[in-house]
């Protein structure tokens, strides 16, 4: 067999592997494989246009996946009042939603409704703009992002993980650690300011138009995108505004058109006049979270991010959170709710650090809040099996997430914490100290017979 024969072979082992990682749970067998047929056009043909899309985004059983999703995901109602519970009991239940939808479309007399923003309390204090279209129009756009995506996704590169199918936070703080461990210290850690609320329209469009031909296609997304905004003013009276930049936080196609928007910084990075090449820098990018990771970090290196971000793409760089990171002892990088250090020696050596990746401070502050909501006794009575339980769920994902590096002194720390809150809510609730069954103690009753979950797992190698 010829070396080309083996290489071909080994290209398209390695391409049908990528289109495999877009399966996803519950699509009819027919999407799915439609899916993987455009990526792998998509793949081959860097430079091909698509030019039959709509037909695709408009077809009964790609409306019926799409409504399976929005239907399974719940979400809040947009600007209509309709939730999913009212669609599901209303005559023809969903059948008749993708039916009118499906005709809309055909017939191109669909339109969006407005978008309902709400504002969601952030850990700092601040609020964080919401944009909920209503669930008709996240059908579409989630049936327009199951075509579109695969399509887009055979263009994104390896340093991008927001987002995006078999990828995941976790990999994306699995490279960074790589990175520094590998020598790569100083790290270019970038904030950029409201970036979904500042994307400018005419710029994303053009990154579509490179993928997409099909005019109904563009139209559809301009749409979305020009949608009035409608929220509630200070005299309860709602107000509507247009805008010609952002795409809602909150919109099911928007993850996807933001991720797009950002790759082509990805692109330019790793060109032969980008900093890849002559900083020997590596980018790690979540979504429009990212950073930097070079020997040196150095004035050309953030003037071309700086350059490239605010002149080029349109955004801005929040100087204020944007900073440069020297990971040494006493240094540290705080990066998808994780914080990368060097800590001292743990065997007490002078002189000595290791590098560890562990749950960042702010991440344990915002579980211990969330864990004393679900504690505390003003909720009203409540059986101590279902805080227990709804305390266990929390923990739970939150340990499965925070599992990477060397996580075992926090966990100490959260399950003491998790213990001491039920012991509380067992005090309120008979205002005298728990009294466990004779022969066992009290640690023993909350975690045995109560079932509390203690997080055990040991550290996981990167």
């Amino acid at each position: 067999m010829s070396d080309a024969t083996t290489e071909d072979g080994a290209e398209l082992e390695r391409l049908a592997e990528a289109a495999a990682a877009l399966y996803r749970p519950g699509l009819p067998p027919k999407l799915s494989a439609l899916r993987q047929t455009l990526y792998l056009k998509a793949k081959r043909e860097p430079a091909f246009r698509f030019y039959t899309l709509y037909g695709l985004i408009a077809r009964f059983d790609v409306l019926e996946a799409a409504w399976a999703l929005v239907a399974a995901n719940d979400g809040a109602p947009g600007v209509d009042g309709v939730t999913i519970a009212q669609i599901e009991t209303a005559p023809g239940g969903a059948a008749a939603l993708v039916a009118m939808l499906h005709e809309a479309l055909q017939t191109k007399q669909y339109r969006p409704q407005a978008v309902r923003r709400v504002l969601i309390p952030k850990p700092n204090g601040k609020q964080r703009p919401l944009g909920i279209p209503t669930v008709r129009d996240r059908v579409v756009q989630t049936a327009a992002t199951l075509i579109l995506g695969p399509i887009f996704e055979a263009d994104f590169q390896a340093c991008s993980y927001g987002y995006r199918p078999g990828r995941s936070a976790q990999d994306a703080v699995r490279e960074v650690a790589r990175g520094v461990e590998a020598g790569n210290t100083a790290v270019y850690d970038a904030d950029l300011q409201a970036y979904f609320d500042s994307i400018p329209h005419d710029k994303l469009m053009q990154c579509v138009a490179r993928r997409v031909a099909d005019r109904s296609v563009l139209r559809l997304i301009r749409q979305w995108l020009r949608a009035p905004v409608e929220e509630r003013g200070t005299d309860g009276r709602p107000r509507r505004r247009r805008s010609t930049q952002g795409t809602p936080q909150g919109g099911v196609i928007s993850p996807l058109l933001a991720n797009l928007y950002l790759h082509w910084f990805d692109v330019v990075f790793h060109r032969p006049s980008g900093p890849a090449q002559w900083a020997g820098a590596r980018l790690v990018r979540y979504a429009d979270d990212f950073v930097i990771l070079a020997k040196t970090i150095e004035a050309p290196l953030t003037t071309w991010v700086e350059d490239t971000v605010e002149e080029w793409l349109g955004l801005t760089i929040n100087r204020e959170k944007t900073r440069v990171v020297q990971l040494r002892p006493g240094e540290a990088l705080d990066f998808l709710g994780y914080t990368f250090r060097y800590r001292p020696d743990q065997y007490g050596r002078v002189g000595r650090w290791y590098f560890t990746v562990e749950p960042s401070v702010g991440a344990v502050a915002r579980l211990r809040a969330q864990l004393r909501v679900l504690t505390e006794s003003r909720r009203g009575y409540r059986p101590v099996t279902e805080v227990v339980a709804d305390v266990n769920r929390v923990v739970r994902g939150w340990g499965q997430y925070f599992s990477l590096g060397r996580p075992a002194i926090v966990y100490r720390a959260v399950n003491a914490f998790v213990v001491r809150r039920i012991q509380c809510h067992l005090r309120r609730r008979s205002q005298r100290r728990c009294r466990p069954p004779a022969g066992m103690t009290e640690f023993a009753y909350i975690t045995q017979q109560l079932g509390l979950m203690q997080l055990k797992q040991a550290a996981a190698p990167r």
